[in-house]
């Protein structure tokens, strides 16, 4: 699978997501995943999985280090000390020695930003984490913590799908070397059911989740990151890679509505900031 590579280390551009599988039915989901050949693993505390994650890796067989783990740290824990308590945490639950990328998994509005990046810094410094990266930011926020901080930030995670632009961000990110990690790539489900994405999944015979997959990774500097809780859905995810869009469908999509955000949490920043 293509890797992108990013403050020195290289992300599969497919990965697997954990949203929403907590307890121990998640083990035996991502056990499957690994099965299949997924190497790139995204959990985050708030999940409530961290501990089923771990273990599947464990059980799984792959080497640690032919894998990539993301997890987060929820935004009520930006302090100093409650970064690092959290990390510890997570990284107890894992039962890892280390990951490969921990990341702000959304801002807080009363965060000290530079704080709070120092601190993830000093967790890659100590080699708890490989690299650092950040959700959920603005382009305020994501500005101040390149341009300001110089934070070494690894990759920007963020809603992307077909339905929502996310053209001036890209063009930021791409501008600095940051790769787009495009969560909630399927459009939390709407993807399957599109018409237009289906018509294009029919000339290239398959399905309309696929295109939606495809039409990411046809994107430079994108990794997407959907979730499958079936092992057709998982399989079907990784044969997405083969799906070769043209331009004709590129420009079908293209005319899709682009401003369909459906994370849409009380505590999200402001998107115009």
């Amino acid at each position: 699978m293509e890797k992108i590579q990013t403050q020195g280390v290289a992300i599969p551009r497919l990965g697997f997501g954990t949203f929403r599988m907590p307890g121990g039915g998640c083990q035996l989901v991502v056990e499957s995943a690994l099965g299949l050949g997924f190497r790139h693993i995204d959990t985050a505390a708030m999940y409530e999985n961290e501990d089923a994650v771990g273990a599947a890796i464990a059980s799984s067989g792959v080497k640690r280090e032919d894998l990539f783990v993301t997890t987060k740290v929820w935004h009520d824990q930006l302090g100093r000390d409650a970064i690092r308590k959290a990390f510890d945490t997570s990284l107890s639950k894992l039962k890892l020695g280390y990951v490969d990328m921990y990341m702000v998994h959304w801002p807080s509005a009363d965060m000290d930003l530079p704080a709070v990046l120092e601190e993830m810094m000093t967790i890659k410094a100590d080699g708890g984490t490989r690299a650092i990266g950040v959700c959920n930011f603005n382009m305020k926020m994501i500005r101040q913590a390149v341009e300001e901080v110089r934070a070494p930030i690894a990759a920007l995670q963020i809603e992307y799908h077909p339905f929502m632009s996310q053209a001036r961000m890209l063009d930021y990110v791409r501008g600095k070397g940051i790769p787009l990690t495009a969560y909630a790539p399927l459009a939390q489900g709407r993807a399957a059911h599109d018409e237009t994405l289906q018509k294009v999944g029919d000339k290239h015979g398959v399905s309309a989740a696929q295109i939606a997959i495809a039409w990411l990774l046809d994107q430079p500097d994108v990794i997407a990151i959907p979730k499958a809780q079936k092992e057709s859905s998982q399989r079907s995810n990784l044969d997405a890679l083969k799906v070769k869009l043209d331009d004709e469908d590129r420009s079908a999509i293209a005319a899709l509505p682009k401003d369909q955000r459906y994370v849409k949490p009380p505590f999200a920043p402001d998107w115009t900031a």
